[in-house]
């Protein structure tokens, strides 16, 4: 199996992001070729074939040129499956690809199961496993579900790619940052957050007065915000903020894939719940297993002190 990658690259800047789709390859058991419309001052670390347009003559994002540039990587490798990342790139990119191609798509993959794609279903509270029916598919994979095991490496052995024309209906004129609304847990160094496991609208404030004793932010999962017991600004997650505190407490958070895209990267990870088996047990460097509204207010006592 072959597996055709397309890099992102992002105001001058290769997006981490990137180093996802190789491991998701490797995961697949794939052979791997890169395209990317960059720039030759930011190569991605990857050992293997790397075609590259410039992002000078093409634009970051333009959806005309880009479609042009994969087909013409697609017709040169013929690869079983091209995968983006599941980004505003990504999800715009792909189904016009898969349209040029007359291949099946599959859209945010979250796991792989014996070679077929799993994907989140019923608002990610439900999973289900799909297989393309066409010879050749166009997938997407979440952001954070498929991480690198370690540092990329290597150099990539690189092959221009040129169109013949660089005509189109569409002009990318740049971007626009999102207005700020709330609290920016980006900035935080210690954030606390409230899963469903808190129970009810009522309890958050036991789970704010930690973050307050802590000298940190009130955080929350996408369950506790679509509930309407928090405010979206305060979700964290692919679907919220992405964070890097110093220290993150996940209070009654079960662990779904998208929240810990959000917040795998905090320094030092305390996890509370009731569940010995939680997912979030795996990531955390503490795992108290109790039930937080006994456990999180004897400790918001203790660290008042």
């Amino acid at each position: 199996m072959k597996a055709l990658l397309i890099g992102e690259y992002r105001q001058g800047k290769l997006l981490d992001t990137t180093y996802e789709l190789k491991a998701f390859a490797d995961r697949l058991g794939a052979d791997s070729v890169m395209l990317l419309v960059g720039s030759d001052t930011e190569l991605p670390k990857y050992a293997g074939k790397l075609y590259l347009a410039d992002a000078a003559k093409y634009g970051e994002y333009n959806p005309d040129l880009h479609k042009q540039l994969v087909l013409q990587a697609v017709e040169k490798e013929n690869p079983d499956c091209i995968v983006f990342v599941h980004s505003s790139y990504g999800w715009d990119l792909a189904p016009r690809v898969a349209v040029a191609l007359k291949a099946g798509q599959v859209s945010e993959i979250v796991a792989l199961n014996e070679g077929a794609y799993e994907v989140n279903a019923c608002n990610a509270k439900l999973r289900r496993t799909v297989t393309p029916r066409s010879g050749r598919c166009v997938l997407t994979i979440q952001a954070g579900a498929f991480s690198p095991s370690g540092e990329p490496q290597g150099t990539p052995q690189l092959e221009r790619l040129e169109l013949s024309g660089t005509a189109s209906a569409i002009e990318f004129v740049g971007y626009e940052a999102a207005e700020q609304k709330g609290v920016d847990l980006s900035k935080a160094e210690v954030i606390v957050s409230a899963g469903r496991g808190v129970g009810k609208k009522d309890n958050v404030p036991v789970i704010a007065a930690l973050a307050s004793a802590l000298g940190g932010e009130l955080g929350a999962s996408r369950p506790v915000v679509d509930a309407g017991w928090v405010d979206h600004s305060h979700q964290v997650g692919t679907t919220g903020q992405t964070v890097s505190p110093k220290l993150y407490v996940a209070c009654g958070i079960s662990g779904a894939i998208q929240h810990l895209a959000g917040m795998k990267k905090a320094d030092f990870i305390v996890a509370i719940n009731k569940d010995k088996d939680a997912p979030i047990g795996e990531i955390a460097d503490v795992l108290v297993v109790a039930d937080v509204m006994q456990f999180v207010p004897a400790f918001t006592a203790k660290c008042a002190r």
